[in-house]
């Protein structure tokens, strides 16, 4: 989710006032501690020496692909900004092969040299061949021509599936920015699978959206290679969100794969409708959960080419949600970055925590809360709140998340102050990884521009992060990760 948009969330003192802290986590953890900053030291950029980051003594890094200036990659693809969710896969002779979404709104010319799923849609995928240490060895386009490429998953048969963030399309009226929508050609909103693969014909997608995953504002989505369900996680701001999962028709890995025309299904807690999640939990809550059957997941609207249609986005928003909500689904806040690790799907609620709200509609943000980081046992299928925020001095807003090899959770930040990449451990301690200290060529403060993308190479040697803004980055870091828990 851009900073535009994120300036819309209620105040601080509000988020912070809003119910008590409940999370599993260290015993004597204070409530409203500001992060613990100290712990980090400046450190210089390998690129060019710059200070960018301040990481914790002993960890080096290097940025690349920084759109502040021009980049043109080895296609001849002038590189977009607003690089967020991305993948990390095992490249060629110990390189990495990272494919990295960009979260690009509104009606404007396709980048790239391919041809374009909807060429008056400017987000889409690059995807970069590099180093562990961050040299790019080649880049090109793999996706174009779709919208608000927010996160996405990795996918254990070679790919990653990239999620539109938006509902927008010819067939419906302007989303949240105003802009209108009439130079579209196709319907957005969809999860769409990009091959893994540093060659450039080989690496890039088909462009065809699996549409039976539903048509709705998509963040991030993971695997259960058990089972073959994709799950996915819903980022409505004005609504309440949901968290669903996908049963393709044959399991992906027995095709290499994601099929379209299977079932779409959206979590409800047994015995308890409409539960309301994105309230305050008690610490250690658990519920048991079952799957209702979301039976029109796709939806087009009738429209006149040229003019402005008729539907508001509002309601495209909400089509495949409020089919759940007939049949008891939960409610969550604002469902963001998720990641599957040995059985359990993990993923964050940004707004989760607070008061709860009184129905499933609250145009200001949905949700009162600091945030929450949720875990779904694929087995037991049973939901637990693992950490919730008790201020945003404690954890601000998180959004992407992926786990090290050693299981420790890394959680970007997502919010209007300074950004950290923060590690979480399973008994739910928290502590500073890395924090934003970037300054436009002109000296500007970009402290707050968010962090997102967090992939660590497939060794674990380094961890990948983007810059989220209009003038994106790439980082990878690395250092003694186990010195520091992760």
């Amino acid at each position: 989710m851009s900073l535009d948009r994120r300036t819309l969330v209620k105040s601080a003192a509000a988020l912070s006032a809003a119910g008590p802290f409940a999370g599993l986590v260290a015993p004597g953890a204070p409530a409203h501690a500001r992060p613990r900053a100290a712990a980090l030291v400046p450190v210089r950029d390998k690129r060019d020496g710059k200070v960018r980051l301040h990481l914790p003594r002993g960890f080096s890094y290097r940025s690349f692909h920084d759109t502040e200036s021009p980049v043109v990659l080895h296609d001849g693809t002038r590189l977009p900004g607003r690089h967020d969710g991305m993948g990390a896969f095992r490249g060629p002779r110990g390189t990495v092969v990272l494919v990295r979404n960009h979260e690009v709104n509104n009606p404007t010319p396709a980048f790239g040299p391919r041809r374009p799923y909807d060429p008056m849609a400017g987000g889409g995928t690059t995807t970069v061949q590099v180093t562990r240490h961050g040299k790019v060895v080649r880049a090109f386009t793999s996706l174009n021509g779709t919208m608000m490429n927010c996160s996405g998953g990795r996918m254990p048969w070679g790919a990653w599936v990239t999620c539109e963030e938006t509902v927008n399309g010819p067939d419906v009226g302007p989303d949240f920015t105003g802009a209108s929508n009439v130079p579209l050609t196709k319907p957005h909103g969809y999860v769409f699978e990009v091959p893994v693969d540093c060659r450039q014909g080989a690496g890039q997608a088909s462009g065809r959206p699996v549409r039976s995953a539903g048509r709705f504002a998509h963040e991030a989505v993971s695997f259960d290679p058990r089972h073959g369900h994709l799950y996915l996680t819903e980022d409505n701001f004005a609504f309440a969100s949901g968290f669903y999962r996908y049963r393709p028709p044959v399991h992906p890995m027995k095709v290499g794969r994601l099929k379209d025309g299977g079932r779409l299904q959206m979590l409800k807690v047994k015995g308890v409708d409409n539960a309301h999640l994105e309230g305050a939990q008690p610490t250690g809550a658990t519920y048991d959960v079952e799957w209702v059957d979301i039976d029109e997941p796709d939806v087009e609207y009738d429209y006149q080419p040229g003019a402005d249609a008729p539907t508001p986005n509002d309601t495209a928003l909400v089509h495949a949600s409020s089919q759940g909500w007939a049949q008891g689904a939960a409610y969550f806040s604002r469902l963001e970055g998720q990641v599957y690790d040995d059985g359990v799907v993990y993923f964050t609620s940004t707004q989760g925590g607070g008061a709860p709200e009184a129905g499933n509609h609250d145009p200001a943000g949905y949700g009162n809360g600091s945030g929450q980081v949720w875990a779904y046992d694929t087995r037991a299928r049973r939901l637990r709140c693992v950490f919730q925020s008790s201020g945003p001095l404690e954890l601000d807003l998180p959004d992407n998340i992926t786990t090290s090899p050693r299981g420790t959770l890394v959680v970007c930040e997502d919010n209007v102050d300074d950004n950290f990449v923060r590690g979480l451990s399973p008994s739910g301690r928290l502590w500073d990884i890395a924090l934003n200290r970037l300054r436009s060529a002109s000296g500007a403060d970009r402290s707050n521009d968010e962090f997102a993308g967090s992939t660590f190479s497939p060794d674990g040697h380094t961890l990948f992060v983007n810059i989220q803004a209009s003038a994106g980055m790439t980082f990878a870091i690395w250092g003694p990760w186990h010195r520091i828990g992760v």
